[in-house]
């Protein structure tokens, strides 16, 4: 019984191993963030985000997705049409790395082995962890807690993508995250001794978006769905 299931562990692991297709690549686009600093408009991108990715195709309808992705954010008060905020003139600006894990379903079957030039719309959403800097504001001005945070987050993007390169991919994508944190803009401070300046809506946490395109490329073995 034990050498039976070690040969059907050994068969599952081969078939496994022959059965992906891989793609690794990069991100370029701009960030945006949404909370208590600055405008509130959802996409409007701003200062450049970079990142690399990687993608198992687990079949034509949803793949397996990694993704790590730097950006600057940045909120001005004078770019709002809040006039209360144009009035107070905060500015904020921090760095933000990003490592986001789910999944991306495709509206329509993207077999990369049918031979093709095919394209589809896609949904991605997962889990997302935002390592930042902590701040605060001290008569006004952005002020560095000397320690830093991070926060979790849930991805959700929309994109569209299509294999007309060949073995290269190219998506459009617009992705928000909706964080469990209000602490990025500094308008909850992370030191218990600088609460006495939290502003803004306590029951609204940060947003940021990522705007901008996916090139990947794509090997590794036929997969299993393949009919040919």
């Amino acid at each position: 019984m034990r050498h039976l299931t070690i040969l059907i562990i050994s068969v599952l692991t081969v078939q496994l191993t022959h059965s992906q297709i891989n793609e690794v690549g990069v991100f370029v686009g701009a960030s945006n963030f949404i909370g208590d600093v600055g405008a509130t408009d959802y996409i409007a991108p701003k200062n450049p985000a970079l990142g690399i990715l990687y993608k198992w195709n687990r079949s034509p309808r949803h793949s397996w997705r990694i993704s790590l992705i730097y950006s600057d954010l940045e909120a001005d008060d004078s770019k709002s049409d809040d006039p209360r905020r144009i009035q107070r003139d905060y500015y904020f600006n921090s760095n933000l790395l990003e490592v986001a894990a789910g999944m991306e379903f495709t509206f329509m079957d993207f077999d990369l082995h049918s031979g093709d030039k095919i394209a589809t719309p896609y949904i991605y959403t997962g889990i997302s962890v935002a390592h930042y800097k902590n701040y605060y504001f001290s008569n006004g001005v952005q002020t560095y807690e000397n320690n830093s945070s991070w926060a979790y987050g849930i991805p959700m993007a929309l994109g569209f993508k299509t294999n007309y390169f060949g073995n290269f991919i190219l998506a459009v994508e617009v992705g928000a995250r909706y964080t469990f944190s209000d602490e990025l803009d500094g308008s909850v401070p992370d030191n218990i001794a600088h609460l006495p300046n939290r502003f803004g809506n306590i029951n609204n946490n940060d947003w940021y978006v990522f705007s901008g395109i996916t090139l990947t490329y794509t090997f590794g073995e036929k997969p299993c769905y393949c009919k040919n």
